[in-house]
């Protein structure tokens, strides 16, 4: 710096920082030749920021919005015949920080990677999620021990990275131990985002910042699941698939009929698709059911003639019982369904094989 802006500097009485409307400065140290400060120069703090007094190295003071005239000897404040009596290198050296309070919003964060998840219903599934964020300086003296250091300016991107991830970290323990199921994330978010933020908010408050808002804009499964998901609501939809199949049957036959082969060029293709939703409609009724196997096949019941009246139905297991005690014989009369008159049991061809063991009548005496 020329001998000029020395002299210039030594004149200059006003220390304060008009900060750009499109700025992403968070911190930003004021230029000063030789960081002199000159006895009553005027200090202005403008809403929305705070000023920092960094004396040989160390903290001295900070200052809220105001204006102030700096007088006191508590101050690091360089008298402008120090300056001269050194040859303008005072022996005490004096930095001014404005730190940026205003709040910033809408910065993003996401998962680079997937988040990896164990669902009651699917299994382990893989998910992403994306969002948005706003923040600010709560705490200026930590901000600048923890981040700003001898920084001339700090901005927002050299922060942002940080944030980004320690949000996603703890975004992950909030889903993990809340053990939702999937399908009921959505239905969950601002759950999910207090729980996280409660986890995100100590974490900054060290670097002397504060979370105001944390938003989960979307939580996404891989794109192979979610076409998976949407076959599955896709049958749900259709329902019974034999009045789907029908359906499809005669939506298909007026554009059979535009083609030059006719309905006979398209009728195995009809035929097999028929078929397959046949086959469909069959899994889906035997899951309806459980899975149960058919009802076993029913044996004829026959009625039989005992004493001039009529006794039964009785199915062939009952009626071999009778042949053993002597109360079904031979020349018993026995009818069943289908029969057109009453006949004895040795002529029915179901009956014959009760009577294989059994001894014919006796002879007359």
């Amino acid at each position: 710096m020329g001998l000029l802006n020395k002299l210039r500097a030594e004149f200059i009485d006003i220390i304060e920082w008009t900060e750009p409307s499109h700025s992403d400065l968070l911190a930003y140290r004021f230029p000063r030749y030789g960081n002199e400060i000159k006895m009553g120069a005027k200090l202005v703090v403008r809403e929305g920021q705070t000023a920092a007094f960094v004396n040989e190295g160390q903290l001295a003071d900070v200052f809220k919005p105001g204006t102030y005239t700096l007088e006191t000897q508590n101050l690091p404040i360089l008298a402008t015949l120090q300056g001269w009596k050194y040859g303008f290198h005072s022996p005490f050296k004096a930095e001014v920080y404005f730190i940026s309070m205003r709040q910033w919003t809408d910065l993003k964060w996401g998962t680079q990677n997937p988040i990896m998840l164990r669902d009651a219903e699917f299994g382990p599934v893989r998910i992403r999620a994306f969002g948005t964020y706003a923040m600010h300086v709560t705490d200026p003296a930590a901000f600048l021990r923890q981040l700003v250091a001898t920084n001339p300016s700090f901005e927002t991107y050299e922060i942002t990275n940080q944030l980004r991830n320690t949000i996603v970290s703890r975004f992950a323990d909030a889903i993990g131990e809340a053990k939702i199921p999937v399908l009921e994330l959505a239905g969950n978010y601002e759950r999910i985002a207090n729980v996280a933020k409660g986890r995100i908010v100590p974490e900054l408050a060290e670097m002397g910042m504060s979370l105001t808002m944390f938003y989960i804009e979307n939580i996404s499964l891989p794109q192979e699941v979610e076409k998976a998901l949407d076959k599955r609501t896709e049958m749900g939809v259709l329902g019974n698939m034999d009045q789907y199949t029908r359906y499809q049957t005669a939506q298909a036959i007026p554009e059979a009929a535009k083609n030059p082969g006719g309905l006979a060029g398209v009728g195995a293709g009809l035929g097999a698709g028929i078929a397959v939703g046949q086959q469909m409609a069959g899994a889906l009724q035997g899951q309806t059911a459980g899975g149960s196997p058919p009802s076993l096949p029913t044996s004829a019941a026959f009625y039989i003639g005992d004493g001039g009246k009529q006794a039964g139905p009785f199915d062939l297991n009952v009626l071999s019982a009778k042949v053993r005690d002597g109360s079904l014989t031979r020349t018993t009369l026995v009818w069943r369904q289908g029969m057109a008159n009453w006949a004895a049991a040795e002529s029915v061809a179901e009956l014959q094989t009760l009577f294989a063991a059994a001894p014919p009548p006796l002879p007359p005496q």
